[in-house]
């Protein structure tokens, strides 16, 4: 990888998707390392790992998903977590209700 960190990589290949992936699960950089050497973001680097640890675990099983059925279980996970914030954002409005953001109202 060091090699290819000294050009800018027009175009990210499966090939060098990969090489990279494999060298931040190796430890031999980080996520955030990456993003920066080569000029990506985090959220890019770590959709890429996702994706690769995916199709890992896909290849491994016994009986591996078709691509659909991996595509619907990606779309189960992300509702869930779709799921989870919307959660998370009605406790918090609750507890903040006690604390109107309305400035007007205030004896200022």
């Amino acid at each position: 990888m060091a090699a290819e960190a000294a050009e800018p990589i027009e175009r990210w290949t499966a090939k060098r998707r990969v090489a990279l992936v494999v060298s931040i699960l190796k430890g031999e950089t980080s996520v955030a390392e990456a993003a920066r050497t080569h000029r990506l973001t985090v959220a890019e680097v770590e959709d890429w790992r996702e994706k690769f640890l995916l199709g890992a675990e896909n290849a491994l099983r016994t009986r591996p998903k078709d691509e659909d059925a991996v595509k619907d279980e990606q779309i189960k996970k992300l509702k869930q977590k779709i799921g989870d914030l919307v959660l998370d954002n009605d406790i918090l409005r609750e507890a903040l209700k006690p604390y109107p953001l309305d400035r007007k109202t205030s004896d200022a």
